[in-house]
């Protein structure tokens, strides 16, 4: 049986969702970035809330 990961309250995952024209990154902290027109925007502010560690 596969084990389950565990994320932990410091752990920041993040990911982009599309809503409509726009895209914005999530984390599984809660964290939302805004919305943007160009997808690797709101990858690079995923990038930047997981390095920061920001909450």
């Amino acid at each position: 049986m596969p084990q389950q990961e565990e994320i932990t309250p410091a752990e920041h995952r993040t990911t982009t969702v599309e809503q409509g024209r726009f895209c914005l990154a999530r984390c599984t902290c809660g964290w939302k970035g805004p919305a943007r027109r160009a997808r690797s925007r709101a990858r690079t502010d995923a990038e930047t809330h997981a390095a920061e560690g920001a909450g």
